[in-house]
């Protein structure tokens, strides 16, 4: 049975939250100047807001919680083709930002 109401209150870590936020910066980065990505640079400029505010749970929007999803889940796959054809202190790092990216995933976004 299909659920009624999807709860978008998310409690993150302080370790999570951390690296939610430099996620999302690094989105808006590489967003910011294209105007077809409009609606994603404004979507993770708001989820870093809630991020950065000391509200807790953070309450995510069902369109920001299906783009945070997404971005990460792309991630996760970019991280694993080229962690394949890395070297050993890539690898090292790729390792550690796979596994945070996987655990987040895992833990609040799967259901």
């Amino acid at each position: 049975m299909k659920k009624l109401f999807t709860n978008y209150n998310f409690e993150f870590d302080k370790n999570e939250k951390k690296l939610l936020a430099t996620f999302c910066k690094q989105t808006i980065k590489q967003t910011e100047g294209d105007s077809k990505f409009f609606a994603e640079s404004k979507a993770f400029k708001s989820i870093l807001e809630k991020l950065n505010s000391k509200a807790d749970p953070v309450k995510l929007t069902k369109d920001e919680r299906t783009r945070l999803e997404h971005q990460l889940s792309e991630n996760v796959k970019f991280i694993k083709k080229e962690f394949s054809k890395s070297g050993f202190i890539k690898k090292f790092l790729y390792k550690s930002m796979m596994k945070q990216y996987d655990n987040i995933l895992n833990k609040h976004f799967k259901n």
